[in-house]
């Protein structure tokens, strides 16, 4: 296998890495009242709404941006695999540790873009970048953020409360719904809450999703503590427990240093060139050993293969 063969190979697994690992503002004044409607505070014996809980606290999430976050998903295909660093949320962006079966991965992502530490320098970098978006649209994914999660949430009557309990020993209102596809697609549509661009992108994120099984823990402060699911989609079942704290305490995702970054597509194009570039030689060189191959034999000398 020639070098051009096998660097198109191992940027090819860098650009699967890249993919895997992307498959991702408008709490203003009115996010002060969350700590009451969504923690238990001092409305917490009236009636109890949920809708109004998630509401509140969704305003409140919006306006931290960030949080870190701890989470475990158990696939479709029955592997464990695992996130844990900082979270952010419009646009939706992560910088992670993937952890799976293989090594731990570091993972970027803003918007759009995502940045993956390689195990090895290619080209002298040691991050690759991928652009997830297509033809000037965005690349539609879920990036199981605190704020996307109470989003799915918004308007839902289905869910209830469930009651005040511990979880992890953080004192919080637990709530508990089983949502159908049509529940997903109809998220804030009896609110109103979120901004029009980010309902839309929620609604192509979860179309594929045929069931979803929430437990959702709200804190005092207001914040989603931890969120248990159980997604069902064409490909199977995922089961995935997601933990946050210290909201808008950590600093805002960064990309990687520019000169310290390869982009996977000018990669692909650059070693295509060069594979197309040894073809020809090779070609180029076959013609020259048949005109040699021919000029030996009428000199009655024998081929290359002394025949």
């Amino acid at each position: 296998m020639n070098k051009a063969v096998r660097n198109r190979a191992g940027i090819a697994m860098a650009g699967g890495a890249l993919l895997a690992a992307g498959l991702t503002a408008c709490g203003d004044g009115k996010a002060a009242s969350a700590d009451a409607a969504a923690g238990g505070g001092k409305g917490a014996g009236k009636a109890h709404s949920s809708v109004e809980a998630v509401k509140a606290s969704y305003l409140k999430t919006v306006a931290a941006k960030f949080a870190k976050a701890e989470l475990s998903t158990v696939g479709s295909d029955g592997k464990t695999s695992g996130q844990v660093g900082m979270k952010g949320w419009y646009p939706s962006s992560h910088d992670v540790t993937l952890k799976g079966d293989k090594d731990d991965t570091r993972s970027i992502m803003i918007g759009d873009t995502i940045y993956t530490h390689l195990d090895a320098p290619l080209e002298g970098k040691t991050w690759m970048r991928m652009n997830l978006a297509r033809d000037g649209k965005p690349g539609v994914r879920l990036n199981e953020d605190p704020a996307e999660y109470l989003a799915m949430l918004l308007g839902q009557e289905k869910l209830t409360h469930v009651g005040a309990e511990k979880t992890d020993g953080v004192e919080a209102q637990h709530y508990k719904g089983s949502l159908t596809n049509e529940d997903l697609l109809q998220a804030d549509e009896s609110t109103k809450v979120m901004e029009e661009k980010n309902r839309q992108y929620l609604h192509d994120s979860v179309k594929h999703i045929t069931t979803f099984e929430v437990d959702l823990w709200i804190g005092k402060d207001g914040y989603p503590v931890r969120v248990d699911s159980v997604s069902t989609d064409g490909k199977g079942t995922t089961k995935t427990t997601a933990k946050f704290s210290d909201y808008g305490v950590a600093a805002p995702v960064q990309a990687p240093p520019a000169d310290q970054v390869v982009d996977l597509s000018a990669s692909l194009a650059e070693t295509d060139r060069k594979l197309k570039e040894t073809d020809q030689k090779l070609e180029e060189a076959g013609e020259t050993l048949k005109e040699a191959d021919k000029t030996l034999r009428d000199a009655g000398l024998g081929g290359l293969d002394g025949s």
